[in-house]
């Protein structure tokens, strides 16, 4: 049970943290970080005590979110690395908490976009502009590394949810 809960407490927050920090710094999400997060589920959703038909939901949540998500990015509005993390962000957070998370996540992203837009109107010191990730950021043309978003968004809602629930009961 003790590795579990390690596991439970980290291996989401890190990914987390990795996909805003990658998206900041790159305007990637690696894909190890999708895949750590699908193999982790199936390794760890056997100890939460869920039965199979809530496993299902939450798979079937995920590839509903995996399907909505590739309609933005056949659109343009969003990147292949943003659709990936948010599918198997609902594949942990399944029916129960995929509403709490979009809701969380469309606002966080909008504050987002808002400091951004207002950031590239803003001259970049001169110091800053040898870092490439800060001018990457700053350029107008840039897109918004909405991960930083998707990530933020799914850490206020995790403690809410059944792998945190499970620790405790």
């Amino acid at each position: 049970m003790m590795i579990y809960t390690i596991a439970v407490m980290t291996l989401f927050p890190a990914a987390m943290i990795y996909a805003a920090v990658m998206d900041m710094l790159t305007m990637t999400i690696p894909n190890k970080i999708s895949l750590a997060l699908i193999v982790g589920f199936a390794v760890l959703v056997p100890f939460t005590g869920l039965g199979l038909g809530a496993i299902g939901m939450h798979v079937l949540t995920g590839l509903l979110a995996l399907a909505a998500g590739l309609g933005l990015f056949a659109m343009g509005w969003v990147g292949g690395g943003d659709v990936k993390l948010f599918a198997s962000i609902a594949l942990w957070f399944g029916t129960s908490h995929i509403l709490p998370f979009l809701l969380t996540m469309t606002i966080l992203g909008g504050l987002l976009t808002l400091l951004l837009l207002g950031f590239r109107k803003l001259p970049l010191p001169a110091g800053a502009v040898s870092q490439q990730w800060l001018s990457r950021l700053h350029a107008p043309d840039s897109g918004i590394p909405y991960g930083i978003a998707i990530a933020t968004g799914a850490l206020l809602v995790y403690p809410e949810t059944i792998w945190v629930a499970s620790l405790t009961g």
